[in-house]
């Protein structure tokens, strides 16, 4: 997954929105679960980061692959 996936999760649910009729508890409800969905996804970046950097200390990767894995880990994520 990356940053565009989320961005059309994000679209998708403000989307769906305006199809309602804009009521507010609905544009609440999806903003509400945009921000879970975003915070699930980085919460697992997160995690495969925490996880990298345990394997190369631990001598499971090397560093070439450390750093590649890494950078697709940035780039997939908002925080990182």
């Amino acid at each position: 997954m990356t940053s565009r996936y989320l961005a059309t999760v994000v679209i998708a649910l403000f989307s769906i929105a305006l199809l309602q009729g804009c009521s507010k508890e609905m544009i609440g409800g999806a903003a509400v679960g945009a921000a879970g969905v975003g915070a699930a996804y980085e919460y697992q970046n997160k995690k495969q980061m925490d996880r990298l950097e345990e394997d190369f200390k631990a001598g499971r990767i090397t560093k070439e692959e450390y750093l590649k894995r890494k950078e697709d880990i940035k780039n997939g994520s908002i925080i990182y």
